[in-house]
């Protein structure tokens, strides 16, 4: 696929020739006594990294006013944790979509009931492409931040942003390599070399080669490779400069899981179903992923109390995925449709539908800037640490959509029926790839914003915020011609092929302004605790990512709001060497889109903004040492939601207007009343995809050279529905249909590691220890994940 440089080009001097900041200098990677802690209590060669890595967070964490959970390389490396969702999966309180998003296949992410897919920054700048983040080779932590957060980190961020923060050279030397090896065909090695060269130059570099299959599973299995050189110039100087480069490429088979149908016939996984079926085609489907990514750094201090940075990055995502989606008709061994409950023939068989050969070719570009200055000063009695900052950004969005099952006049090629129970995934029909929608995307942001801290006295301090920022965006669907000859025999017409190009459909706008706040009252009882009271917003544009599409519908409609208020404290214990968390919040979600069906007020259709919902709970959280031999690493989310209005007000108050001649229609469509019993199908019931209680715990103990973790994550109970519309005439049947709950899960994970000396280490994780079925990504009367079965690798570490 083609990118339109020019634009990005001129972007991206623009960014060069502004001045950032630098990822958070990380160690090596640890070995089995590794610790696992919050961010501001974590050890970073030989220092107490104290503060989160965005210039933007003016201090420690302790006196930060928001719920802020990390995790280090040393953790994700205790549990052999490599790609995001596997980070992701082990806090509390996040659940992920299934299959394709509304960008495409990738990392969905749900944090606290609400979507996070486009919240998602690299060492504090956007990095909203719609792919899996697959490998953490290059991280030094996974900064996971609640609640509304627009001031911060840019429209949306309605739960909050997950930021991953990059290795980068820095002072000292030292070289690791680890070798890995174990079930399911898993195979790695990474390298991390830092060297201190004279005249303070810094170089590092890291590079990763990784496969293993699905744990469980008959086809998906995982490939990639991946090296990262960095170069910092002036280490230790008041001028410092670091340029980094990202590469990844990635050749997978992906996962869509096995058929999961949650109604009155049926409760979940299909009976008789072994869950290592594959009900796509695994000989058809892909998904292949590069990721470039260049970046400067630019950091100066004038003085002891004011410090300039500034980042510049360029960064190009390209994905083609060819899925599969489990979707069609099941006939159980017993006759009968699980979908329905009707009787069905054959028994025992699938009936493949739906989009099979499905190929997305994406290519995402941003060229941005983010330039900080940090100063501290006093104005009287308080003393102020105040960061400025200016962002720019521009993104573009390419995507061909095809199919590729189709016969050489691009007619859809018939699908075989299948055995439910031992099915073929071997496509041996025609492949004629056939393009059916093309779509472009851009979107560009300008962004001020102010933060401070005021020191009132010894106890109190102030922390304010606020962004204002031009968000711009557009979409382009284009015109595809496509032709279904009725026969191999008739030509088509102007012999000018399947699915061309016919030219630019019509371009929708959207352009709005934003403005964002945060403000934390902070009380300090003793110089190592804190209590916080902080209220913040979010601004959610139609165009929030560079992929969402806004139509006809949404694009003039004004930006969705939404506040989180979070009373909270922490303490750091022990000697600092124990932190504790607590927070109770509030996430509300104060205008959200709904469609505003046979309103005579509103005759163009256009979306109004009458949605509410709301997500209010507790947070609890444990880091560090209790012991210097034992560390733990707890937290716990409760999490209660609620829909508070799900359709348009006009709706609401006309429930009739949804018949025509007295006879019910669209008695399906959750965004309009379908009956005066069920004026809001929505209202009162929770949202899905969002578990009430959710834990992990990962514990580590050091004995002479052994080390021994042990590690559980809970995920309780998500509804996969929360409509209450009856399932018969709405008119005539008053009984709402029943919601529908996923089960709660608990899955172990255990580690034993061995010191040899002080340059080799071994280590033996084994995940889902105890071989639990269950399930994730889960798309109700479709198709569900599962998760992966019970593995386990043996790692050599060598450090020099």
């Amino acid at each position: 696929m083609n990118l339109r440089h020019s634009p990005l080009a001129a972007a991206l001097m623009l960014a060069i020739t502004a001045p950032v900041l630098a990822a958070p200098a990380g160690d090596a990677p640890a070995d089995a006594s590794g610790q696992a802690k919050q961010l501001d209590t974590v050890e970073v060669h030989g220092e107490r990294v104290r503060k989160a890595s965005s210039p933007k967070y003016t201090e420690e964490l302790v006196d930060t006013p928001q719920t802020i959970t990390v995790v280090t390389s040393e953790v994700m490396a205790q549990q052999n944790l490599l790609g995001l969702r596997d980070v992701l999966s082990t806090l509390p309180g996040i659940t992920f979509g299934a299959g394709e998003g509304g960008g495409g296949y990738g990392d969905s992410i749900n944090l606290r009931g609400f979507t996070a897919s486009s919240d998602i920054t690299t060492d504090g700048v956007r990095d909203s492409a719609q792919y899996t983040r697959t490998d953490n080779f290059n991280l030094e932590a996974i900064e996971l931040i609640n609640g509304a957060n627009s001031a911060m980190s840019g429209a949306g961020s309605v739960g909050g942003n997950i930021n991953l923060a990059s290795k980068v050279a820095r002072e000292g030397e030292f070289q690791t390599y680890t070798l890995g090896a174990g079930t399911d065909g898993y195979g790695r090695a990474t390298a991390d070399s830092n060297f201190s060269l004279d005249s303070g130059i810094a170089v590092r570099l890291n590079a990763m080669a990784h496969q293993n299959d699905a744990p469980g599973r008959d086809y998906e299995e995982f490939k990639r490779w991946g090296f990262a050189p960095s170069v910092a110039f002036g280490v230790g100087s008041d001028t410092r400069l670091t340029l980094s480069y990202f590469h990844q490429h990635d050749e997978n088979v992906p996962q869509y899981g096995v058929p999961y149908y949650m109604n009155a016939f049926n409760n979940g996984p299909l009976p008789g179903v072994d869950t290592s079926n594959y009900y796509g085609y695994h000989n058809i489907d892909e998904q292949e992923i590069d990721v470039d990514s260049v970046t400067g750094v630019f950091e100066h201090d004038f003085g002891n109390d004011t410090t300039l940075r500034s980042l510049a990055r360029f960064q190009k995502v390209d994905q083609l995925s060819v899925v599969d989606a489990t979707q069609g008709t099941w006939c159980l061994a017993n006759g009968i449709n699980p979908a329905t409950g009707a009787v069905c023939t054959p028994a025992g068989t699938y009936q493949p539908s739906g989009p099979r050969g499905y190929s997305r070719d994406t290519s995402n570009a941003i060229a941005i800037s983010q330039t900080d200055l940090t100063t501290r000063f006093n104005t009287g009695a308080v003393e102020h640490t105040l960061v400025a900052g200016v962002s720019f950004s521009r993104e573009t969005f390419d995507l061909d959509v095809g199919s590729l099952l189709r016969t050489a006049n691009g007619v859809p090629a018939t699908l075989p029926r299948m055995d439910l129970y031992n099915p073929d995934s071997t496509w041996t029909g025609p492949v004629n790839y056939t393009l059916t929608g093309r779509t472009e995307g851009t979107l560009s942001n300008q962004a001020v914003y102010v933060f401070d801290t005021l020191k009132l006295s010894e106890r109190f301090l102030l922390n304010l915020g606020a962004r204002y920022e031009r968000i711009e965006g557009d979409t382009t669907a284009w015109n595809i011609k496509q032709y279904t000859a009725p026969t191999p025999a008739i030509p088509n017409p102007d012999n000018t092929g399947i699915g061309n190009v016919l030219g630019k459909g019509t371009t929708f706008k959207n352009e709005d302004d934003l403005f964002s706040y945060r403000v934390g009252l902070v009380f300090k009882p003793t110089d190592n605790s804190s209590v916080y009271l902080s209220y913040a917003n979010s601004k959610t544009p139609s165009k929030a990512s560079v992929n969402g599409a806004c139509t006809a519908q949404t694009c003039e409609v004004d930006p969705e709001t939404a506040v989180n208020i979070e009373l909270g404290t922490k303490w750091d214990l022990l000697d600092n060497r124990l932190a504790l968390t607590a927070a109770l919040f509030r996430n509300e979600r104060q205008n959200y889109k709904v469609a505003d069906p046979a309103n005579p007020l509103n005759p163009s259709g256009e979306q109004q903004l009458d949605g509410k919902a709301r997500v209010q709970g507790v947070a609890l959280g444990m880091a560090g040492n209790i012991t210097r031999e034992w560390s733990i690493f707890a937290n716990y989310t409760y999490l209660d939601s609620e829909v508070l209005n799900g359709v348009s007000n006009y709706c609401a108050a006309n429930p009739n207007d949804h018949l025509l001649n007295g006879s019910p229609v669209n008695i399906d469509n959750v965004n309009c009343s379908n009956s005066t019993h069920f004026p809001d199908p929505l209202k009162g019931n929770p949202l899905t995809a969002t578990p009430e209680h959710s834990l992990n715990l990962w514990t580590t103990y050091q004995l002479s050279n052994w080390t021994f973790g042990y590690g559980i994550t809970y995920l309780g109970e998500i509804y996969l529905n929360n409509n209450v519309l009856p399932t018969a005439n709405p008119i005539t049947n008053t009984t709402p249909a029943v919601l529908y709950k996923s089960p709660d899960y608990v899955t172990h994970r255990a580690m034993i590691g061995y010191q040899i000396n002080d340059h080799v280490g071994l280590q033996l994780n084994v995940n889902n220890l105890f071989d639990k079925e269950f399930y994730t990504r889960i798309r109700n009367n479709g198709w569900a994940t599962p998760g992966d079965a019970r593995s386990a690798v043996l790692t050599a570490t060598f450090k020099f």
